[in-house]
């Protein structure tokens, strides 16, 4: 496929598009926000995405279309974005749910600290997603390319972002564009399925 049918584009705040973000962002969390909000994590996910000035909004996504269908998804923001941004949003869409994602959020406490830590300097990519059937067809890179890009033009010195020690495909994909292993967590305990690795380049 010629990367070039490739066309990227900002996301708007409709519900559609925001389970397309919902698809995509729990991919690339394998499975995370469905495990803390529940079989309504999609329309929970989407509703708050509609919403501006926080780590979920519409703001911070950009879509790659083919022939004006959504086939993948990145999304990041600067340090500063994060810094102001606020779980309000989800919560609000969460409504009943919310006392699931609360204790959800106090058993990954440790990670969520780790997640949440973001240098003033930094971009952090917060997920990268393509259709698998597109997967190795150049959707990645593209989207990678405009973070790289929009980082850069944010002022960023870095671009940061957290991968699953067991998503080889994945550490594989960034390791190819420079990035490196920075540091781990757990540094000691070995927890099955919830070791990741924070990875960095320099811009």
């Amino acid at each position: 496929m010629d990367r070039h049918s490739i066309v990227l584009r900002a996301a708007n705040p409709t519900i559609e598009e925001g389970l397309a973000f919902a698809r995509y962002l729990d991919e690339a969390a394998e499975g995370f926000f469905r495990f803390m909000l529940g079989r309504r994590a999609a329309h929970i996910l989407a509703t708050a995405y509609a919403q501006p000035d926080h780590d979920l909004s519409y703001q911070n996504v950009t879509f790659a279309e083919r022939d004006n269908v959504i086939v993948g998804m990145a999304a990041g923001y600067t340090e500063l974005q994060h810094r102001r941004s606020s779980l309000r949003p989800l919560k609000r869409a969460a409504g009943r749910r919310n006392l699931r994602m609360r204790i959800v959020l106090v058993l990954f406490a440790p990670m969520m600290r780790i997640i949440d830590s973001i240098h003033e300097d930094e971009f952090y990519l917060q997920a990268i997603a393509v259709d698998k059937e597109l997967r190795g067809h150049h959707v990645g890179s593209a989207l990678a390319d405009f973070i790289e890009g929009r980082a850069r033009a944010c002022g960023s010195a870095r671009l940061s972002l957290d991968v699953s020690a067991g998503n080889e495909e994945a550490r594989r994909f960034y390791e190819g564009r420079g990035m490196t292993i920075e540091s781990q967590w757990p540094k000691r305990l070995a927890l099955p399925g919830l070791k990741f690795y924070r990875m960095t380049k320099a811009l």
